[in-house]
């Protein structure tokens, strides 16, 4: 055996569909947590405080209430699509970043305790969404021209 030989199991053969596949299913795994959340804070659906609740439990403003609401469901929602995936990504980031920071952090990692471990992850996928895009199996090629690539 020469140096640099692998002698485990080979790679599976790629065809140029399984990126796309794997980007379709990181889209719905990303999304619909987000979609969850976001439609309870939003609408108050699933038992959710709705945005008077939500901003009372953080003891903000009503209005910021509407706009996680707002960033959460039609940022859940442009990721699922694939359509303005980038821009939905941007809000899901800020959002989580919020949660982690605002509501998470004091509590620590485990998610048992109410820590930030799966704000993080949604986070970390949505971040990679935003830099790898919607991929082909997405609504993002209904739109017009440059819209295409947000």
């Amino acid at each position: 055996m020469g140096a640099g030989t692998f002698t485990g199991i080979p790679p599976a053969p790629a065809s140029s569909s399984s990126p796309n596949l794997t980007l379709l299913i990181l889209r719905v795994a990303g999304s619909l947590p987000v979609l969850y959340h976001g439609s309870a804070i939003l609408f108050g659906a699933f038992g959710g405080p709705g945005p008077q609740g939500f901003a009372s439990f953080l003891h903000v403003p009503v209005v910021v209430g509407y706009l996680v609401g707002i960033a959460q469901f039609f940022g859940g929602l442009a990721i699922l699509l694939g359509a303005l995936q980038r821009i939905g990504s941007v809000c899901v980031i800020a959002v989580m970043c919020g949660a982690i920071y605002l509501v998470h952090l004091p509590h620590g990692f485990d998610i048992n305790k109410g820590g930030y471990e799966f704000a993080l992850t949604v986070l970390l996928v949505s971040l990679g969404l935003l830099i790898s895009g919607p991929g082909a199996y997405s609504l993002s090629s209904i739109l017009p021209g440059p819209l295409k690539k947000l």
